[in-house]
C-alpha cells in the first residue's frame, strides 16, 4: 500500500479545514498584542475594537438614534392628538378642583359653559405650543448628550470574551460545518490528484 494514497488527501483536507479554523481564532485571539520577531501579533476584533466601536456608534446615532427623526416624530400633530383626551382631563380638572381650591371666589364665577371656552383656548394654545417645546426640549438635549460618543464608549467597554461567547452562541455550529465541509473538499481534491496523478 503506498502511503501517499492517505497522505495527501490527508494534507488537502488539512489545507481546507485549517485556514478556516485559524481565521475564526484570529477573529479574537491573542486578546493582547504580542511581539514576534518584529511583528504585532493580535486578534482582528481586540485590535480593532476601538474602530468599531466608533463606526457603530456613528452608525446607531445616524440611523437608530437621530435627533432630527425623534423631533420631527414628536412634533408630528397626530402625537398631540393622542395626548389631547389626557391633556383635556388635567384641564378640567384644575378648573374644576384645583383653581376652586386655591382661588374660591373666582371658581364661584366660572361654571360649565366658561369651563368648557376656557379649556378650548388652553387647548388649542397648547397645541401650538407643544411642538415648539418639544423641538426646544430635543435641541438641549442634543446639546447634553452625545449619543455617538455614548454608544461608542459602550459597545468598546464590553469584553472580548462576552463577543466571542456570544459569537459562538450564535455562528459557531455553522462556522464550524463550515471547516469540516472545507476539510472534506480538501480530502476530494487529494483523492483527485492521486486519481489522476495514477491514469497520468
Amino acid at each position: 500500500m503506498h502511503y501517499g494514497w492517505i497522505i495527501l488527501p490527508l494534507i488537502c483536507a488539512f489545507i481546507g479545514w485549517f485556514p478556516i479554523w485559524i481565521g475564526i481564532r484570529l477573529l479574537f485571539h491573542p486578546v493582547k498584542a504580542w511581539n514576534l520577531m518584529g511583528f504585532r501579533i493580535q486578534g482582528i476584533l481586540p485590535a480593532k475594537q476601538k474602530q468599531f466601536a466608533e463606526s457603530l456608534g456613528k452608525l446607531a446615532a445616524m440611523e437608530f438614534f437621530s435627533f432630527g427623526k425623534i423631533t420631527q416624530k414628536l412634533t408630528d400633530p397626530t402625537n398631540f392628538s393622542r395626548i389631547l383626551p389626557m391633556v383635556d382631563e388635567h384641564i378640567d380638572h384644575f378648573l374644576r378642583v384645583k383653581l376652586a381650591e386655591q382661588m374660591p371666589m373666582i371658581s364661584m364665577f366660572i361654571g360649565d359653559k366658561t369651563i368648557a371656552e376656557l379649556k378650548k383656548v388652553f387647548t388649542a394654545e397648547l397645541e401650538t405650543l407643544f411642538p415648539v417645546i418639544m423641538k426646544n426640549y430635543i435641541g438641549e438635549l442634543e446639546k447634553e448628550l452625545n449619543l455617538e460618543k455614548l454608544i461608542s464608549e459602550k459597545i468598546e467597554g464590553i469584553p472580548i470574551e462576552s463577543i466571542e461567547k456570544l459569537f459562538n452562541m450564535k455562528l459557531f455550529n455553522q462556522l464550524r460545518s463550515l471547516s469540516y465541509l472545507a476539510g472534506c473538499f480538501g480530502f476530494l481534491v487529494g483523492l483527485l490528484l492521486i486519481f489522476f496523478g495514477i491514469l497520468g
